[in-house]
């Protein structure tokens, strides 16, 4: 039977370009060669990547071969679907695809070394552990007392799993279980366990390893919306998200919270967000962490540290909305964060905050766009959480989320309108599907942001102003109005017209802006139609009139005397301008220099000033000495390896580096063994070919020698049975010494092929 390294250097160039594709991680970094592609591609963490992404058609393929110790293709079919069956062709194909599977000379197909070892202690709800007769007249016969609680045993532990608890002697159903032990239609485990082995298994299966071909949920009956809903829910989402984010950061800007000693945001100041934004604290921790995740908020180191507003805002925020809200999905879609976990507890029981460092998880981006996926199936349609979940457990089973991460996925899909009326928007799909549409992500920004346009209402300019202080946009303000609004306005409602109030409070925030009473007369009269109500139009002029009766201002110290000759003319001097001399009084002047320069200056000018504290005291100032920081030695950044993408261009230096290695060692393609006297069988000491030859003889169950190097130094040969190869370890059986032994894998100098009738006297023959 040819080993897997074998059928990798039988591929051809297009399907190992197709399994670089398939299993990137198998590119990155470079093997090197075909057998250190081999190691790599049956390593227990490649092939859970692998694993983890295939149906559950895949999955039954991979058990039904592990359950039939290889077979061809017709026999696969067999035993999954009981005869042919396009799926379990397409299965079949994609498991070789991945390089999961492999042929042997007869076209049988085999595991991949490791593959056996994941797909648990029962594939397919087989004991393949344990052996029994497979003759079916070894079954109970109808006419045997026992036969009626020996077949209900049977039939409990028939289709997995094998495992079950015998009763207790003397019953019928333990007079049973005693009895098919004594035929070996049962072997007793641990304990009172028993197992019923794979081959009494399989013929009462009648030769199949599965009930049937397992099949997707059908989504074609799930809730459908029309186009036209889905994109105005979505746009009317995505167009409240961007405005929550466009308050938390103004609110922010004006009072950043401060950061935490573990570096999150207090719950203090979550619960005191969630009432500035008007949402709960749930809606809160998403918003502050999706601002985060699109680069809008950082942490500023100064003194005290605190949550501020980066330096993208303004570059966002001069975006327009459909831009703005692309932005904001596609962070959302990439982010590592998992806001739903904020206000639960780590495993320390301590309280999670939002924008908690500890709130990463790798797998959150892929969690998203599996869930997100699954909608994407079925345009229009509005699966149920558990919908999605069924789904998944058909196309990633060995990787279904947790139901909880689910609804968490989808409430924020429509939180920001990656969702309208529970299916997925045109604009989140272009988002998705990337790759089919444009060369990076950010290509396929204009398609999206210009299919989030299609679902926003036509922008208004008008302003229907009320007697009673009220007005009433009738539909989606202009960028315009909406900024005049949130400056001068209080919004009272939203939806298909925005309701807002003026108020003494909200008039005088817009003068705090900057604008005057007439500049904000005139504004509102722009947008007004049918004018300015008198009503409001006393409102601002009665706020202006106040605004701005008391003055404030930042001085760093100040200069007093009881005689206001000494100050006569100080303010007006032009050798102190640099000081910022204000007079607020004939014996006082306020200074916007420090203590100490507003002294040493008037003294180097003749004066004799002295410094005092708050209750009168004279203070004597010690001279400023500055110390030049020393600086670490500048850090070189370390050059970046470039990598090629391109699958064809790896296949060609693989083929390149494995013709040299070849070339240096015998046609068998390993180099011999280094152990004088021993069997004359190829072996190698190259580490990746070891590796990837005691993984091969795990799967085939075969025999190798192998050169041990003790803690002396000195080297061993002995005849070993490898069960696993897995973190730097070899877990073996001595089928001489009859036990096992585990050795770390750099302990191993060389590994060859054991031949059926080598000797074994060799055992333990020291090599020097």
């Amino acid at each position: 039977m040819p080993t897997f390294t074998a059928f990798l250097r039988s591929s051809s160039d297009e399907q190992l370009a197709g399994l670089l594709t398939r299993r990137p991680d198998l590119a990155s970094p470079f093997p090197g060669n075909l057998t250190s592609l081999a190691v790599r591609a049956t390593g227990r963490a490649s092939l859970e990547r692998a694993l983890a992404g295939v149906d559950a058609v895949v999955v039954q393929v991979l058990e039904a071969v592990a359950a039939l110790g290889g077979a061809a293709r017709p026999a696969i079919q067999d035993a999954v679907a009981g005869g042919p069956h396009d799926e379990v062709a397409r299965a079949t194909d994609e498991a070789l695809a991945l390089a999961l599977l492999h042929p042997d000379d007869e076209g049988a197909l085999t595991l991949a070394p490791g593959v056996a070892e994941l797909l648990g202690a029962h594939p397919a709800g087989l004991a393949l552990e344990v052996t029994g007769p497979a003759d079916p007249t070894a079954l109970p016969s109808d006419d045997d007392p026992l036969a009626a609680p020996a077949r209900a045993v049977l039939d409990a532990l028939t289709w997995g799993p094998p495992v079950g608890l015998a009763p207790a002697p003397g019953s019928p159903a333990g007079d049973a279980v005693a009895m098919l032990v004594a035929r070996r239609l049962l072997v007793r485990g641990a304990g009172r366990h028993v197992l019923l082995p794979a081959s009494v298994a399989l013929v009462l299966r009648g030769g199949r390893t599965h009930r049937g071909v397992a099949t997707p949920p059908d989504l074609t009956q799930v809730p459908h919306r029309s186009a036209a809903t889905v994109a105005a829910e979505s746009a009317s989402a995505g167009e409240r998200c961007v405005r929550l984010v466009v308050r938390l950061l103004r609110a922010w800007e004006q009072g950043p919270p401060g950061v935490l000693r573990a570096g999150g945001l207090a719950v203090r100041e979550l619960r005191r967000t969630a009432q500035t934004l008007e949402v709960d604290e749930r809606e809160a921790a998403f918003v502050v962490e999706l601002a985060s995740a699109a680069g809008l908020l950082a942490v500023d180191d100064d003194e005290p540290a605190v949550f501020a507003p980066t330096t993208e805002t303004d570059a966002w925020s001069a975006l327009d909305l459909p831009q703005r809200w692309v932005t904001l999905a596609s962070a959302w879609l990439a982010t590592t964060r998992t806001p739903w976990l904020v206000g639960s507890r780590d495993e320390r029981g301590s309280l999670i905050a939002a924008l908690d460092p500890e709130l990463s998880r790798p797998w959150a981006p892929r969690l998203r766009r599996s869930v997100l996926g699954v909608l994407a199936r079925e345009p229009g349609g509005a699966p149920a959480a558990d919908d999605v979940v069924a789904a998944l457990e058909w196309s990633t089973p060995r990787t279904v989320p947790p139901r909880g991460a689910v609804d968490a996925v989808l409430a924020e899909a429509t939180t920001l309108g990656v969702l309208g009326a529970g299916a997925l928007s045109d604009a989140a799909r272009v988002l998705l599907e990337p790759a089919s549409h444009a060369a990076t992500p950010a290509d396929a920004r204009p398609d999206a942001a210009a299919a989030f346009a299609a679902g926003l209402s036509p922008e208004v300019g008008d302003l229907l102003l009320q007697g009673d202080l009220t007005g009433i946009v009738p539909g989606r303000p202009s960028a315009a109005l909406e900024s005049l609004l949130e400056r001068a306005a209080v919004v009272e409602s939203r939806g298909g017209a925005v309701t807002v109030r003026f108020t003494p409070d909200s008039v005088r925030r817009a003068l705090d802006d900057g604008l005057t009473a007439d500049e904000l007369v005139e504004r509102l009269t722009t947008f007004a139609r049918g004018g300015l109500p008198q009503a409001l139009d006393y409102l601002v002029r009665d706020a202006a009139r106040r605004h701005g009766r008391l003055r404030a201002g930042a001085a760093s110290s100040y200069l007093r005397a009881d005689d206001p000759a000494l100050l006569a003319g100080l303010a007006d001097d032009p050798r102190f301008a640099d000081l910022g001399l204000l007079q607020l009084a004939p014996t006082v002047l306020a200074a916007q220099a420090s203590t100490h320069e507003l002294v040493e200056a008037l003294r180097a000018h003749g004066l004799a000033p002295v410094a005092e504290t708050p209750d009168g005291q004279v203070l004597h100032l010690e001279r400023t000495v500055r110390r030049a920081r020393r600086r670490g030695a500048r850090r070189t950044a370390s050059p970046v390896v470039t990598r090629t993408t391109d699958a064809a261009a790896l296949v060609r230096r693989l083929r390149s580096s494995d013709q040299r290695r070849t070339a240096e060692v015998p046609d068998d393609g390993d180099p011999p063994s280094r152990t004088p006297g021993g069997p004359p069988a190829a072996g190698t000491d190259d580490p990746a070919a070891a590796l990837a030859l005691l993984r091969e003889a795990a799967t085939a169950r075969e025999n190798v020698w192998v050169e041990l190097v003790g803690p002396s130094g000195r080297p061993e040969r002995r005849l070993l049975r490898p069960l696993r190869v897995e973190g730097g370890r070899l877990r073996a059986a001595d089928p001489v010494r009859e036990s096992e032994l585990t050795v770390a894998v750099h302990r191993i100098g060389a590994v060859r092929r054991a031949a059926d009738d080598e000797p074994d006297q060799d055992q333990d023959q020291e090599v020097t």
